[in-house]
């Protein structure tokens, strides 16, 4: 069981790594300092639920619906490449008063954001739904199974809420509004790389 909980955990983790839309939004939140607890917890739910469906076997619905993917690519690659603009915008402003002042947008705003990035982003399927999902298979104990979504739903976890309180380690670097605009636009540009890249 210990073995199955590690490969879960191992999995999950290298999958969830990679930077992406909804990290970089976490991250973003860090450096503010603003609802990082219930955006983690957000994200840690959202991979909890989408992770214990994919081991339950629920990606068999993507096989059922072949479409799904396109759709979903279509939905996320607007989003993305919305946000990207915002961000870009937000740089060309150059208006980083609130953010200097340690204020944000509103919780609810945070989290409907947030959420956004988590189930809008096919990717999040592919990871938690098919991969993980995939690699749970070759446990067939019941126990070994369980052990390995407990692993996966762990790093989860473990992952959001070490980058968003981590990312205040970085605080100093953002006492200026060139940092955060030098922030907006990589993140500008990468939110615009993910959508191209969820249309190719």
């Amino acid at each position: 069981m210990i073995a199955a909980g590690l490969t879960g955990f191992a999995t999950a983790f290298a999958l969830i790594l990679a930077i992406g839309a909804q990290n970089a939004f976490v991250l973003r939140q860090g450096l503010a300092k603003a609802h990082v607890f219930w955006l983690c917890l957000l994200c840690a739910v959202s991979d909890a639920l989408l992770i214990t469906a994919g081991v339950l076997g629920f990606g068999i619905i993507v096989e059922l619906y072949p479409l799904l993917p396109q759709i979903m690519a279509w939905g996320g690659a607007a989003f993305l490449f919305v946000y990207g603009a915002m961000r870009l915008w937000a740089a060309w402003q150059g208006n980083y008063a609130m953010q200097l002042s340690g204020q944000s947008a509103g919780l609810w705003a945070t989290l409907a954001t947030g959420a956004a990035f988590t189930w809008l982003n096919p990717h999040v399927y592919l990871d938690t739904l098919g991969l993980v999902g995939a690699v749970s298979t070759q446990f067939t104990d019941i126990a070994e199974k369980t052990a390995f979504g407990i692993g996966a739903v762990t790093s989860s976890f473990v992952f959001f809420f070490s980058l968003g309180y981590g990312a205040r380690l970085l605080a100093p670097v953002m006492q200026s509004a060139r940092a955060w605009r030098i922030l907006d636009v990589l993140i500008g540009v990468v939110m615009w790389a993910l959508a191209v890249k969820l249309l190719s």
